[in-house]
């Protein structure tokens, strides 16, 4: 069975790729850096010809709120097209837990398009809602900072590491399609202050977390629950403490 990941050498992409050649799938990475390019259709029959799944995880490389729309209407409709013209007949993409609690957010409602696009598409889909990435965290932080200070809302929250992402999302596109959406989170929920105060201390990373309510996640303040799974969640195993001394012993 011919699997084609649209984003298959970023991030998540390659740790995908690497669960399906190990489970003895043929996976195909598509990219801009291989040829293909969502955006502008360019490479897209090629690559699909003889498919089976399409799993898309490709990001936007902007998260303005016109250009992450922009990124994620055009790529999917584009894409759609494609795997209709090709006989796909099974599209898995990967998505945000919470996208449907916090709309106003220009990200969220980015893959909200994305999800209905897809839903409405006539392919066969599965849809999986994964939280926020260990890898990531550093870039949360990131934005997040206010001169030497972290502001951080005191909600709950649930990350999870990249691995376990690709294991659950190549899980999925093996599968049947849902025609419907999973969610998955990581095993341990934490406060999302208390988490970050913790991991600045574990990069020794001078700024301080400030406990803020009013605090915005990439520009919207998140509720209580906005970025955890609800019950029925596929839960992941990596704790952070482990992957965090695993990865900083590989430095």
């Amino acid at each position: 069975m011919k699997t084609v990941v649209i984003g298959g050498t970023g991030l998540i992409g390659s740790k995908l790729m690497s669960y399906l050649g190990e489970h003895g799938h043929e996976a195909v990475a598509a990219a801009p850096n291989t040829g293909v390019d969502t955006l502008t259709g360019v490479g897209l029959a090629e690559v699909l010809t003889g498919a089976q799944v399409v799993v898309d995880v490709s990001n936007s490389p902007s998260f303005e709120r016109s250009a992450v729309m922009e990124f994620f209407e055009t790529s999917t409709r584009n894409l759609l097209a494609a795997e209709a013209s090709a006989g796909v007949g099974h599209h898995v993409a990967l998505s945000v837990v919470g996208t449907e609690r916090m709309p106003d957010n220009g990200y969220f409602a980015a893959k909200i398009a994305q999800e209905q696009l897809i839903e409405k598409s006539g392919i066969p889909y599965s849809l999986v809602h994964a939280t926020q990435f260990f890898e990531f965290a550093r870039g949360i932080a990131d934005e997040a900072t206010d001169g030497n200070a972290v502001r951080i809302a005191p909600v709950r929250f649930q990350p999870m590491a990249g691995d376990d992402v690709a294991r659950v999302v190549g899980r999925v596109a093996v599968g049947e399609p849902l025609n419907g959406r999973i969610e998955t989170g990581g095993p341990e929920q934490f406060r999302m202050d208390e988490f970050f105060r913790e991991a600045l201390a574990a990069w020794h990373d001078p700024r301080h977390v400030v406990t803020d309510p009013k605090a915005t996640y990439f520009g919207t303040v998140p509720g209580e629950r906005t970025l955890v799974p609800g019950n029925g969640a596929t839960l992941a195993t990596t704790r952070y403490r482990d992957w965090l001394a695993h990865n900083l012993t590989r430095r």
